[in-house]
C-alpha cells in the first residue's frame, strides 16, 4: 500500500497529516500558514517525502449536511491541486466537529492558548486522516 496524506484548510492555518504505508496510523506533520501559494512549496516538499497515492481534504459540511461558502472553497481548491499534480488523487472528506474535537482535546491535555492555537489544525488534520482511513478499511 501507500501512504494517504490529509489536510485541515483554513484561511489562516493549514493543518497537514500522513499515515504511515500500511494506512493503520496518522501522524501530525505541522502547521503551514494559509492565505497565499507559500504553503505550496511545504506540500510539495512533502509530495516528495511521503509519496501519498492519495490527499484527503477535509471538506467544512454545516451541521445539517448543506455545503457552506468555505466548502466551497474547499471544492474550488482541490480542483486546483488536481490541476497542478494530476499524478495525485485528490478527495473530499467531511471534517464536521473536528477542529472542536482537537479544541477539546488539547484542552484536556493542559495545553496553553497559544500552543493550541499553533497545533489545532495539525491535530485536526489527523482526525481527518483517521475518518477517512477506518472508513476505507470498512
Amino acid at each position: 500500500m501507500s501512504r494517504v496524506l490529509a489536510l485541515d484548510v483554513g484561511t489562516v492555518r493549514i493543518g497537514a497529516a500522513v499515515s504511515d504505508p500500511s494506512r493503520i496510523i496518522a501522524q501530525g506533520l505541522g502547521v503551514w500558514k494559509a492565505g497565499n501559494d507559500e504553503w505550496l512549496k511545504d506540500f510539495d516538499e512533502c509530495l516528495k517525502t511521503y509519496d501519498p497515492a492519495v490527499i484527503v481534504v477535509g471538506l467544512p459540511v454545516r451541521t445539517d449536511g448543506r455545503k457552506s461558502d468555505a466548502a466551497e472553497r474547499i471544492l474550488a481548491l482541490i480542483e486546483d491541486l488536481k490541476g497542478r499534480y494530476p499524478e495525485r488523487e485528490f478527495t473530499a472528506w467531511d471534517e464536521r466537529f473536528t477542529t472542536t474535537i482537537a479544541q477539546q482535546t488539547l484542552i484536556q491535555a493542559d495545553v496553553s492558548r497559544r500552543n493550541r492555537r499553533k497545533t489545532v489544525d495539525k491535530i485536526a488534520a489527523v482526525l481527518i486522516l483517521e475518518g477517512w482511513l477506518e472508513y476505507s478499511r470498512n
